[in-house]
């Protein structure tokens, strides 16, 4: 859409997020009147001249910079398309981004950053724990490819990842090689556990060669984009699984991608060639989502507040790991008060027993539905062991603390007080305590 569309400002005053999220980037004048914008269900787009569509090519496909004011104008849905042009319009607002793209997936914004920047030879750190997918890609299918990766758990802190830099500087020392990229799920999931995203940033800084550096990539799925910034913090882009909260309602797949319009060039570019891209309907969707995100993640947040605190006061449950929580005078508290706005929905608890304790709590909800994912209107819960995180092996998910007894909740918009009673009934069904 045009820029006069774009202004995110009335005089000096700065308009909220949750306001330009009924119109930013759009004109009804562009489609007949229409309030909403309408879904641009098509493959194509027409030109009106041909020099027209040689102009716009030469953009998509970067043979020269764009004139001032000059803007990609349409030419094929895998390469723009006004649904998903607004919605990148409006994610960019609440990544406080100059650029967002919109994938496929979660899994298709994260594979598709990660492959603009990574090449044969290179290093990739990471940070411990992360989702499954995203382990199973670092783990198993980047080293195909001669991508070596660096882990360090997100609970050893600064001298965690200290030492894994020093890891990949030994490793491209004897090989030649470089650092491509630095990833980071912070917090972690399903741990919560905390990682400081200015301290890569400087790590990042640390490998700069000929004026380039590796980029520091966040999946920031677990509290953003409302609790928690990364490029405020130094990230270089940040990545989210719009399927969680911002679509939010458990009806989408799809995620994002967001930077500066230097680090996000190689990524549109890889999207537009691996077509990774999400489509003008679900586009759409998200666009009606965004417009109820903050008031969706604000009740989620106060509500699971109220059910952390049930739980931890709770004789069957040995430990809550919800990021409210964390003890003052410690590093993860400052670190929380510096770089998150609220300790989010999305938490794990352990119980008195193992797998089969967890799974009679699991299979005695009434209320909370059994299920992967986070970030809906309703309730989940999981067994990140067994679920989301079984292609761990044992000996990394015992280092990680991702244990048989371990429970992952995601609070939804319920009445907080219904979810506690559902918990204390399911908890009734572990006799005894395993002490």
């Amino acid at each position: 859409m045009n820029k006069k569309y774009k202004s995110r400002t009335i005089g000096n005053h700065q308009l909220s997020p949750e306001t330009l999220m009924m119109g930013y980037g759009y004109s009804p004048s562009l489609s007949e009147g229409s309030l909403k914008p309408p879904v641009f269900q098509t493959s194509t787009f027409v030109f009106q001249t041909a020099e027209e569509g040689k102009a716009f090519f030469e953009l998509a496909y970067g043979l020269r910079e764009k004139e001032e004011s000059e803007e990609i104008g349409l030419i094929y849905s895998r390469i723009n398309n006004p649904n998903l042009e607004v919605l990148e319009d409006r994610l960019a607002v609440w990544d406080n981004a100059e650029k967002s793209l919109v994938f496929a997936s979660g899994m298709a914004a994260i594979s598709t950053s990660l492959w603009a920047y990574l090449r044969p030879g290179d290093v990739l750190i990471c940070s411990e724990p992360i989702y499954g997918g995203t382990e199973y890609l670092s783990r198993y299918i980047l080293p195909e490819f001669n991508i070596k990766r660096v882990g360090f758990n997100a609970e050893d802190g600064e001298k965690g990842m200290e030492v894994a830099a020093q890891e990949a500087r030994d490793i491209i020392k004897e090989t030649g090689g470089r650092v491509g990229a630095i990833f980071l799920e912070t917090p972690a999931n399903p741990t919560n556990g905390l990682v400081d995203i200015a301290l890569a940033r400087r790590i990042s800084e640390s490998f700069s060669k000929d004026g380039t550096r590796p980029p520091v990539i966040v999946d920031n799925t677990f509290l953003g984009p409302l609790w928690q910034t990364p490029l405020d913090h130094g990230a270089d882009i940040t990545i989210m699984s719009l399927t969680k909260y911002v679509g939010g309602h458990s009806d989408l797949i799809a995620g994002s991608s967001s930077g500066s319009e230097k680090w996000m060039g190689p990524i549109q570019g890889m999207r537009t060639i691996l077509g990774t891209m999400a489509d003008p309907h679900t586009g759409w969707i998200l666009m009606r989502s965004l417009e109820t995100l903050k008031l969706r993640m604000e009740a989620s947040n106060a509500g699971a507040k109220k059910v952390a605190s049930f739980l931890k006061a709770h004789e069957k449950v040995s430990a809550v790991w919800h990021l409210d929580d964390l003890p003052d005078g410690t590093e993860d508290k400052e670190l929380f008060e510096r770089q998150c706005r609220a300790g989010g929905s999305t938490f794990a608890f352990e119980i008195h027993g193992g797998e089969a304790e967890a799974f009679k709590v699991l299979n005695a909800l009434q209320v909370i539905k059994l299920a992967v994912s986070l970030g809906g209107t309703e309730t989940l819960a999981s067994h990140p062991a067994a679920m989301t995180h079984s292609d761990f092996t044992q000996k990394d998910r015992d280092r990680l603390g991702i244990k048989d007894s371990l429970i992952r909740i995601s609070v939804g918009v319920e009445n907080p007080e219904d979810l506690i009673v559902d918990l204390a009934q399911a908890l009734d069904q572990i006799s005894g305590v395993v002490a």
